[in-house]
């Protein structure tokens, strides 16, 4: 019996999304069934006062605000488990291995009345669009409005629950399609994996997640990693959706349960291994509030990094400010331990650019690679559609009084946009050594 994390990803490209009278899959385009989706999704929690489905394909004239979460549809073929599993859809199965079906091109967006001031917006075509990878998908849009009566950490756990049981519906469409291509991820147990390529450098990834309470909550098998120490993990459970968002942070460097499910950082390491270096796995860790906290989680990320016999590691993180400190302690004790690190962030340096980037900094940081400046101003022109609310824009992270023009042309900064300065590079932004 083999040891070893082996998952098999069968992508389904997807080139049409459309309502239809049967849901399928029929030619590379995913026909929904509106009704029958809809009556689904009412069905799954009584606060659920309205759900609305749109579809929002890439130069449509539309923008989506204030988005909350995006979701790429997969389903389990074979290898046991749920996307998704966690006590939030009553799944406690591992997941990473066997084989999922993916629906590659198509996103589930959720929209609605807003939660938290820091959710953002997509535009699907003009300026605003260059900086959002999902102007690039084709989206189901769920606005789901909820009871007055739900506080707001009961609005986006409905809210969140909707969109990921949508994932996990359409998702099933592709069980029993041919996959247009079929790629292959595998991480060995540890003495094994060490042993694989023993002259190649042995790196691993600290992924560190949003976690400081009061909305900025995100979910590992269901568990909000607040309450965590860090853990190993195999890479691919995260392809399996073991890791889901559910915070609102600032919508620039939030990572959607998408941005998780494709994690670029993730998939980068396997395209290397066994070329330039051994990737040896994942440490997933949480970004704190109380210095003692921080102290402890980083503690652990160094203690696991050791046995795991690491020589460098590659670090991100989700936000900015306070958890800049949890970057530079996974940094700084990385390197006093002989692990060469190299940090992935963003920089908020103001809207000329002046301003101190990070809250914190330490010497050993000496490897950083930045995903741009989230206070770059931008005016996103007015569209022919809004899916959701663009009242928010004047209170939304990266808006102000004022934001919102008469005309439906919005100015922000790019803090509002999503994804658009991502932590984990999963955006059309550069960086340039000078």
């Amino acid at each position: 019996m083999e040891k070893q994390m082996k998952l098999e990803l069968g992508n389904i490209n997807i080139r049409d999304l459309a309502f239809g009278s049967t849901s399928e899959i029929k030619e590379n385009t995913v026909v929904i069934d509106e009704h029958e989706l809809k009556g689904y999704l009412c069905e799954l929690d009584h606060r659920i006062r309205s759900i609305e489905l749109s579809i929002a394909k890439p130069g449509d004239s539309t923008r989506i605000m204030p988005v909350k979460d995006a979701i790429e549809p997969r389903v389990k073929v074979s290898g046991g488990g749920e996307i998704f599993p966690g006590r939030h859809l009553g799944e406690e199965t591992m997941v990473g291995e066997g084989r999922t079906h993916v629906l590659k091109g198509m996103a589930v967006v959720t929209t609605g009345e807003i939660v938290g001031f820091q959710e953002g917006i997509i535009d699907m075509s003009g300026p605003g669009a260059e900086f959002t990878p999902f102007s690039r998908t084709l989206n189901l849009v769920i606005q789901c409005e909820v009871e007055d009566s739900c506080n707001q950490y009961d609005h986006e756990a409905v809210v969140r629950l909707v969109g990921l049981e949508a994932g996990r519906w359409i998702g099933k469409l592709g069980e029993h399609i041919t996959p247009d291509e079929i790629e292959t991820y595998e991480t060995k147990p540890l003495l094994e994996q060490a042993a694989q390529h023993p002259t190649l450098p042995k790196v691993g990834y600290v992924y560190m997640l949003q976690s400081q309470g009061l909305l900025h909550d995100t979910y590992y098998y269901g568990v909000d990693v607040k309450g965590i120490l860090p853990t190993l993990m195999y890479p691919t459970e995260v392809m399996d959706g073991a890791i889901i968002s559910g915070n609102c942070v600032s919508a620039c460097d939030k990572n959607t349960s998408y941005v998780h499910q494709n994690s670029p950082v993730i998939y980068d390491l396997y395209r290397h291994h066994g070329v330039d270096y051994n990737f040896m796995g994942v440490i997933v860790t949480n970004e704190n509030v109380t210095l003692r906290d921080k102290e402890r989680s980083s503690n652990f990320v160094v203690k696991l990094a050791k046995q795991m016999g690491w020589d460098a590691a590659i670090v991100s993180e989700e936000g900015f400010g306070n958890p800049d400190a949890d970057l530079m302690m996974n940094c700084s004790k990385l390197e006093a331990a002989g692990i060469q690190t190299v940090l992935l962030t963003d920089e908020y340096a103001g809207q000329n650019g002046e301003s101190q980037s990070l809250a914190d900094s330490h010497k050993s940081a000496d490897a950083v690679v930045t995903n741009g400046n989230a206070n770059q101003l931008i005016t996103l022109p007015a569209m022919n559609r809004v899916i959701g609310h663009d009242r928010y824009a004047d209170i939304v992270a990266g808006g102000f009084n004022g934001s919102l023009h008469e005309d439906g042309s919005i100015t922000v900064e790019l803090q509002a946009i999503i994804g658009a300065t991502s932590e984990l590079g999963f955006h059309f932004l550069t960086t340039k050594a000078c």
